[in-house]
């Protein structure tokens, strides 16, 4: 029996998020193709045979100013310390340069190259990317291709993540999908829907906050406030008549009730922060970590 931690690293839209729900085959992670959607480290529990294994969803790296987006590459940077192997995700079309900006941080623990969405390309293609890569051969333990859609390779990939961790008692109960708490997963389902129905700029502009949940036999009711930075941006996030919200809050609906499996009566409102993501204290807040668990088969 083994179990560890395993941090996924990567640029961001490398699909990190959509690798950890292909790799649990249950939507925890935030999905967006806007750059820097993933706010907040969501760990998923994969049991392989009779091992554990743990894994970390991290924000994307990249380069910014901004005191959100800082923070945001601290904490991939901290997930690469407190793990055991770290997974570096890269696209089949992305250069090496990601890879080689992740190798100048000086990795301590074993890593693993994933090439994701290879079913978007062609062998040749593959067959290439693999030559650019291997030249850095003695810095990583394994180079994976691997497509999210069709899960190929997904045994190899966890065999392979397996073969790096230590012989150890599970950390978490294996029925458990995750052990961060309800309130982060649909806050992430919320802010996701929010990607969805609205374009340019605007999401980065808006935070999510879980103000009141109940849990009932038959209905799971919620209460969240969409924060943005501006009156502008709340009338954009109402809409005319209020018809944005109420797509924002169908969509997110949609969400929660597949994974609670349950009816969800969901309630957003607009709240205005001005300089939310400035202001340090409020980001520490939101961006931390909660330790409430939750299990699988409240679900299934």
């Amino acid at each position: 029996m083994k179990s560890g931690f395993v941090s996924i690293i990567g640029r961001t839209n490398a699909g990190k998020s959509t690798l950890i729900n292909s790799l649990l085959e249950e939507k925890i992670a935030l999905v967006s193709h806007k750059q820097n959607a993933t706010r907040r480290k969501i760990k998923a529990i994969v049991m392989h045979e009779k091992n554990q294994i743990i894994f970390t969803d991290t924000p994307g790296l990249h380069q910014s100013s901004t005191t959100l987006n800082q923070l945001l590459v601290q904490s991939a940077i901290k997930a690469m310390q407190d793990c055991d192997v770290i997974l570096f995700v890269a696209s089949i079309f992305d250069s090496t340069k990601d890879y080689e900006a992740f190798l100048g941080l000086n990795p301590k623990v074993p890593h693993i190259v994933v090439l994701n969405k290879v079913d978007l390309s062609n062998n040749a293609t593959l067959l290439k990317k693999l030559e650019e890569y291997a030249k850095f051969k003695d810095y990583f333990k394994a180079i994976i291709p691997y497509s999210c859609k069709k899960k190929s390779y997904k045994k190899v990939l966890l065999d392979e993540i397996i073969k790096h961790l230590d012989e150890h008692e599970y950390f978490y109960d294996p029925d458990f999908l995750t052990p961060n708490s309800e309130k982060e997963l649909y806050r992430d389902f919320i802010l996701e829907s929010i990607y969805e129905n609205l374009s340019d700029e605007l999401p980065y502009s808006s935070e999510v906050l879980i103000t009141h949940a109940k849990d009932t036999p038959k209905l799971f009711i919620l209460e969240a406030n969409i924060i943005t930075d501006t009156n502008s941006h709340k009338g954009m996030l109402i809409g005319k008549e209020g018809m944005t919200l109420k797509r924002i809050g169908k969509t997110a609906r949609f969400k929660i009730a597949k994974l609670a499996q349950k009816k969800v009566l969901l309630k957003l409102f607009i709240q205005v922060k001005k300089h939310w993501q400035k202001d340090k204290e409020f980001l520490t807040q939101i961006l931390s970590d909660d330790k409430q668990s939750f299990k699988k088969s409240k679900f299934y």
